[in-house]
């Protein structure tokens, strides 16, 4: 099976079947260790992160890369990975611009090696100045990603990152509505597509009603969830805020959504537990 938008083929929308589709975000954790946890927990979808740690870039020899491949074979486990939203995308600056091409770079090679299904992105960020250049710096770098990852047959997402108070320097590019159209209508390639993260769309006005109502289902990816209070940038678990789940799968699942959903917050036995109570909330 291949990720290629919010319709998936060969996936059923009953409780059993959404339960395996609700994958985790292993972070910096070895993909190993990560891919046996799946196994023995029955999970079938794991982002993961190459800036530090196990993961780093540079710790991939080719019998590494082989072993995992024949891992996620074998198990049927789906991996995609999750670059660093620290990296600034939308920079201009000379010489670190070239880095942000190189890094995209880096990331959309070793997924093809590995054979990720997904690459999740960001837009960067600007600091109160120079918006209009940074939002086209941004915009020519992820062009310039989305060509390469189509040629090595590769799906960038692009999350939609969260607001930062009005009174702080620095602030996320694609954190509303608005933002995420200048991307979505500068580039219209398939290889480019649309990680919904439903906390991020809980804490701007559109909220996740909004966001769906203008993007529709189509170009999602993935599904990104944890729960806020709908004020602070942080990752609940889900039922602890004030996102209304049953809402999110009404309007996903019953709009035709078969993509998978990672679970981005807490402790493994929490993403256990609530994973439970998520199909819960999509039966009711």
């Amino acid at each position: 099976m291949t990720i290629s938008g919010g319709r998936q083929q060969g996936i059923d929308s009953d409780s059993a079947a959404l339960r395996q589709r609700i994958g985790f975000d292993a972070g910096r954790q070895d993909l190993e260790s990560a891919i046996a946890w799946s196994i023995l927990n029955h999970i079938k979808f794991i982002d993961f992160n190459c800036d530090i740690g196990p993961n780093h870039i540079d710790n991939w020899s080719d019998d590494r890369i082989e072993n995992i491949k024949d891992l996620l074979s074998d198990n049927n486990i789906h991996v995609g990975i999750h670059t660093l939203s620290a990296v600034n995308i939308a920079e201009f600056s000379p010489c670190m611009s070239k880095a942000v091409d190189d890094y995209l770079a880096a990331n959309i090679e070793l997924g093809a090696k590995l054979g990720a299904e997904w690459i999740t992105v960001h837009a960067g960020m600007h600091f109160s100045t120079e918006i209009e250049a940074r939002r086209e710096a941004s915009i020519d770098h992820l062009k310039r990603a989305t060509y390469l990852a189509e040629a090595l047959e590769q799906k960038l997402l692009l999350e939609n990152l969260n607001f930062e108070p009005d009174d702080a320097e620095v602030h996320y590019l694609a954190h509303t509505v608005e933002e995420c159209l200048w991307y979505f209508d500068a580039i219209r390639k398939d290889a480019f597509g649309w990680a919904f993260t439903v906390n991020h769309a809980n804490l701007v006005p559109d909220g996740i009603d909004g966001f769906l109502k203008e993007f529709g289902i189509d170009r999602i990816g993935c599904v990104r969830l944890a729960d806020n209070d709908g004020k602070i940038e942080v990752h609940m678990v889900p039922g602890e805020g004030n996102i209304d789940f049953r809402s999110m799968f009404q309007r996903l699942e019953g709009g035709g959504y078969r993509g998978h959903y990672t679970m981005a917050y807490g402790s493994p036995e929490q993403k256990l537990e609530s994973r439970d109570w998520l199909v819960g909330q999509a039966e009711e």
